[in-house]
């Protein structure tokens, strides 16, 4: 398997605006993708937010697996000590529930400061996580339409932008984009399943094929049963045959088909997935690192 070369650019700039963000709040959202919680977490959050109180959003949880996903809420609340919410885009019941537990994890900071003699302030709160795992859309989605800017604070850089989302809730409107080198190839690959890697860092096909062999191992059926395959080997190259998507000479549009594949995963036209299987960290072969 080849390996996935990715490495944002300008790396040193980006790490150094995101702890200059966090600088500025007193709670982080934690944003994960539910497909793949433990490959889409920063395994340094800790060192990065501090002592700062964390809330994690499995997001896209309309596109996990059910089940799964009920484990791995368990296993982040108990491995993290931290509150753990799921959240979608395409729901916006959860945002009261979200509010509230900033609100809840912000109180100690607000009382510090009245305790000091200074007036309280409505709790300031950034989200942060991996690329595209959802954070502009967790964002929009609290901020409404109906919320307006309320400026630069004092002594706060005045590309900050802050809204005001009730009166004890203020959120910085950039998201933190957490840049990171990935090592792990495994990890890597699933973040290219849901496109959290740009397709210039690999190779479309090779990672459709991983992803072939990846949903094999958790869902057996569901690839032979979706793509309405017979006894024929599993690949993108049969698949693409099935589908009829062919160039010159009657052979396997390979590339279309694996583009194809990819996409029908990430809008859900497979089912609800989830590619990071609880039951091994359960079991202890590995321990994911939130």
């Amino acid at each position: 398997m080849e390996h996935i070369h990715w490495y944002p650019g300008h790396i040193a700039k980006a790490e150094k605006k995101l702890k200059e963000q966090l600088n500025l709040v007193d709670v982080v959202i934690e944003v994960l993708d539910a497909r793949i919680p433990d490959s889409s977490a920063y395994p340094d959050i800790d060192k990065l937010i501090k002592e700062k109180p964390r809330l994690v959003l499995l997001n896209k949880s309309d596109l996990s697996d059910s089940e799964l996903t009920k484990n791995w809420l368990k296993f982040i609340k108990e491995k993290t000590n931290c509150p753990v919410l799921t959240t979608s885009a395409s729901d916006n019941k959860d945002v009261s529930k979200i509010l509230n537990k900033v609100v809840e994890l912000g109180r100690p900071k607000i009382i510090s400061l009245v305790q000091k003699g200074l007036l309280p302030r409505a709790v300031r709160v950034m989200v942060v996580g991996m690329p595209n795992v959802g954070k502009s859309s967790i964002i929009n989605k609290l901020i409404k339409k109906t919320k307006a800017k309320t400026g630069a604070k004092a002594g706060v850089t005045r590309e900050q932008q802050w809204v005001r989302i009730n009166p004890k809730v203020d959120l910085l409107d950039t998201p933190g984009i957490i840049p990171l080198k990935q090592q792990n190839q495994e990890k890597a690959y699933k973040l290219a399943f849901v496109d959290s890697i740009g397709e210039n860092a690999y190779d479309v096909e090779m990672v459709a094929s991983a992803f072939i062999n990846d949903v094999g191992k958790i869902y057996p059926n569901l690839i032979k049963e979706y793509y309405n395959l017979e006894d024929e080997e599993i690949n993108i190259e049969e698949i693409a045959l099935k589908r009829n998507w062919l160039i010159t000479g009657a052979k396997a549009d390979t590339k279309r088909c694996a583009q194809n594949i990819l996409n029908d995963f990430r809008v859900g036209r497979l089912g609800r997935l989830t590619l990071d299987c609880p039951r091994k960290y359960f079991d202890n072969e590995s321990e994911p690192k939130f």
